[in-house]
This record gives C-alpha cells, structure tokens and sequence, in this order.
C-alpha cells in the first residue's frame, strides 16, 4: 500500500527553488565581472596547467566586454541572494528546522558511512532520516558558504568604503581569491547536488517540488 508523507514544508521548498537559479545568475554574471582581470590559474611558474578561463570560453559564452553590465546584474542578484538565504536560516532557526540540518557529532563519521555506501564500497543501508550527515555537513556548509560570498563581495566592491572588511578578510586580494573559490565551490556543490537528485530517483525530487514522497507501507 502506498502513503503519502510530508517530507519537506513549502518555506523550506520556496527558499530552494529561489536560491537555485539566483545563485546561477550570480554566477554568470560573475564571469562577466571576471573576464576583465582573469588572473587565477592551476600550475606554477611559467607552467599552466589549468587556466581560469581561455579566451575561448568567454568567445564561445560571449562573456567578453560586459564589465559594467555584469556588475550590475550582480549587484542586485546579490540582494536576492542575501534576503533568501537571511529569510531561509531565519526560518529554520524560528521553526526548528535547525534540528534536522545541523550536524552532530556523529555526522562525520556518518558522512563517510554514505560517501562509501553512495560509491558503491559499502552495502550499510543509510539511515533512515530526513537528513543524513552527509547532507547535514554538505547543507550548513552552502549556508557558511553564502555568508562568505557576502562579505567578501562586499570587501572587493567597495575595498575602500569598506576598507575594514577587506582588512578582517586579509586583503583586497585575499578577499578575491576567497570569493572565487567559494564559486568554484558552489559549482562543485551543484555537480553532487545533482547528481545524488538524479541518484534518488522521481520520489525524492517530487519531495522537494510538492512537499511529500511516496512510501510503500
């Protein structure tokens, strides 16, 4: 027999799907902003092994010659971002959401537990929660993640009016060098993200669409 069980409120739900396309438009429009000082790479002295970006890329995405407009763009997606992520963690705080998201002591060791069991290393069933600690670690850290995008955006859009910030966040440079690599981190946290959705299957995405999964009883 199947049943039907809520598995996530509309708050929770609405948060997610605003935060998702915002925080891909930040991201385009933060290539924009990029491709005017395109300075970070992998490798060492003369060698390259990995640049961020070639000229081909910002050809091919037409990214080139849009500082101005990507600012812009940014800037006021930036606000979005920052009311939904406020509103997302005050609600959780308010409701008791907190309860389920934040991680234990346990949670590190259980994230390895479904990191093997998601590899296929280990056949341990997952625990039989709303969240694991996987997704515990993985779901607090976006949050910490966000509020360091905030506050290093703000540091290298204004490192003078805000000469204080980008000093507590050890220079301008510093403050660049964090905010790209929490981007890089944010597109890494999709990859997974999305993929462990299409892992799970339809009755998982359904839960975070219509707020209730199918549960055979």
């Amino acid at each position: 027999m199947k049943t039907l069980v809520e598995k996530h409120p509309l708050a929770i739900r609405w948060f997610h799907w605003v935060n998702f396309p915002v925080l891909a438009l930040m991201i385009w429009s933060g290539l924009w902003i990029y491709w005017a000082n395109d300075v970070y790479r992998l490798g060492w002295g003369n060698t390259t092994l990995l640049k961020f970006f070639p000229q081909s890329v910002y050809d091919a995405l037409g990214l080139g010659h849009q500082l101005a407009k990507g600012m812009s763009w940014h800037f006021v997606l930036m606000w979005v971002f920052f009311l939904n992520g406020l509103g997302y963690v005050l609600y959780t705080v308010f409701s008791g959401e907190w309860r389920y998201l934040l991680p234990t002591r346990h949670s590190f060791q259980e994230a390895i537990w479904v990191t093997l069991h998601d590899l296929g290393l280990s056949k341990r069933p997952l625990p039989a929660r709303k969240f694991n600690g996987a997704q515990q670690i993985a779901y607090t850290a976006v949050v910490l993640m966000g509020l360091g995008s905030v506050l290093t955006g703000l540091a290298i859009y204004k490192p003078v009016q805000l000469g204080w910030l980008a000093q507590l966040l050890g220079g301008y440079e510093t403050a660049r060098v964090v905010h790209f690599a929490l981007t890089v981190g944010y597109v890494l946290f999709f990859i997974v993200h999305i993929a462990q959705v299409v892992r799970a299957g339809w009755n998982n995405f359904r839960a975070m669409v219509a707020g209730f999964e199918v549960v055979e009883s």
